[in-house]
């Protein structure tokens, strides 16, 4: 296999290239981008949970706007990490759901966050130490 091809389950070969992701237009970077912002990894492990409705996400994220609910609900659906199901009731049910592809991404997430949780008293420390000798400086 030549090098930038790699063999994946249900396709036999398939050419990537790899972008420069420190270049704004680097189509990597711009996935990163959207994954990775809070809003995106909040909905994300709300719908691990289960499907839910949009005003029932509102609710759960503390602090989202409709607005930047709507739109990042939009780019993960564009991205084909969340699902949205209409139902045609009176008023129209909306459900969203994270896909196949979103579970990946968020067993990689679920890493970041299990480090988060188990070093913050660390971080917290390394905080004080930090806060402590800005305060020395001055």
């Amino acid at each position: 296999m030549q090098d930038g091809t790699f063999q994946s389950p249900g396709h036999s070969e398939e050419t990537w290239t790899r972008g420069d992701v420190f270049a704004a237009d680097c189509p990597t970077r711009q996935l990163l981008d959207r994954v990775a912002d809070k809003w995106s990894t909040l909905i994300l492990i709300v719908l691990g949970e289960g499907p839910i409705r949009f005003n029932g996400l509102k609710r759960r994220i503390d602090g989202v706007s409709q607005k930047m609910l709507s739109q990042t609900l939009k780019s993960l659906e564009r991205d084909g990490l969340v699902s949205r199901t209409v139902v045609a009731t009176v008023p129209v049910t909306v459900t969203y759901a994270v896909t196949p592809l979103g579970r990946g991404l968020m067993a990689s997430m679920q890493a970041m966050i299990d480090w988060a949780e188990t070093r913050m008293p660390e971080v917290a420390q390394a905080q004080a130490d930090y806060d402590a000798r800005s305060l020395d400086a001055h």
